[in-house]
């Protein structure tokens, strides 16, 4: 009789064919873009990062689940047994029926595949825990350098323009505060208006060819109404917009810094790769607090 896979089997054999299939697909874009176009293939870098990341995280809220919905059933099961046993009034040993060396072999096979797969997925989430934990110290440096420090940002699609909103409203004359609404709105206008600056960026990622119009215009859209994440196009867009220079701080790469051309205070964004599973996240910064002052109040 075939044995039947558990939840947890079924689990790591999906999360293997979605990798699978996410690679094949990258393999696709990438052979859709000619190596000599940079612009194209640095579009593509983020793109295949982001689907990379979004995989990731997936799979990280799927193992946690199934590792919560597994402990509670097995809790159930076992006060269930122990109830029967109760009613019953028999001897465990006399309800056992008789094992055989095969079906023991088969058994102590599916325990011990059972326990790979599950240092796997452990081996995973320590190592994106450990990643997250080295980027996170790598910034704290860099950012101790200048008496600066991470503000928190909530991780809601949103982020890039909530860091953007939170250094306006730390920096600059209340008149040029906006909020995200504002943000987006005028971050997708001057993209609509701008349409050369912008469109030569972007990328149908099924196909590798150039947005068509009405893609840009649904792009823009999107932009404007939804919870996009926004990258590199939109902060340039937003420099133009505030007419203001942005930075972003990276553990691993150099600082980028964009619309050096404007003369007013900069705003300063912390890019993490790492920070939520998979997931690329844009947070603030704020003064450096003192830790002894930190401990009176």
């Amino acid at each position: 009789m075939e044995e039947k896979e558990t939840a947890e089997e079924l689990l790591v054999k999906q999360h293997r064919k979605e990798k699978k299939d996410l690679q094949a697909k990258i393999q696709g874009m990438k052979n859709a873009v000619p190596k000599n176009d940079k612009k194209r293939r640095k579009q593509l870098t983020e793109e295949i990062a982001k689907l990379e990341s979004d995989l990731s995280q997936k799979h990280d809220e799927e193992l946690k689940q199934l590792n919560a919905t597994d402990e509670t059933m097995v809790e159930e099961v076992l006060n269930g047994v122990e109830a029967l046993k109760v009613e019953a009034g028999e001897p465990e040993e006399a309800k056992q029926p008789r094992v055989t060396k095969a079906q023991k072999r088969r058994d102590k096979k599916a325990a011990q595949e059972k326990e790979r797969e599950s240092r796997i997925a452990e081996a995973e989430v320590q190592n994106l825990q450990g990643m997250r934990h080295q980027e996170g110290l790598k910034l704290a440096q860099k950012l101790a350098q200048h008496q600066l420090q991470i503000k928190e940002i909530s991780s809601d699609g949103h982020c890039m323009y909530r860091a953007i909103e939170d250094q306006l409203a730390q920096r600059v004359k209340p008149e040029l505060k906006m909020s995200v609404k504002e943000l987006r709105s005028r971050t997708a206008e001057h993209m609509r208006n701008n349409t050369d600056d912008f469109l030569p960026f972007l990328t149908n990622p099924d196909t590798g060819d150039l947005f068509t119009a009405d893609e840009f215009e649904k792009y823009c859209n999107d932009v404007e109404q939804t919870a996009a994440w926004g990258g590199q196009l939109e902060l340039r867009a937003l420099t133009r917009v505030l007419n203001l220079p942005i930075e972003v701080i990276q553990a691993d790469s150099p600082t980028i810094r964009i619309g050096e051309e404007y003369d007013g205070e900069i705003l300063t964004l912390v890019y993490m790769r790492h920070a939520y599973g998979l997931g690329e996240h844009y947070n603030s910064v704020e003064r450096l607090k003192d830790p002894t002052s930190a401990e009176d109040t």
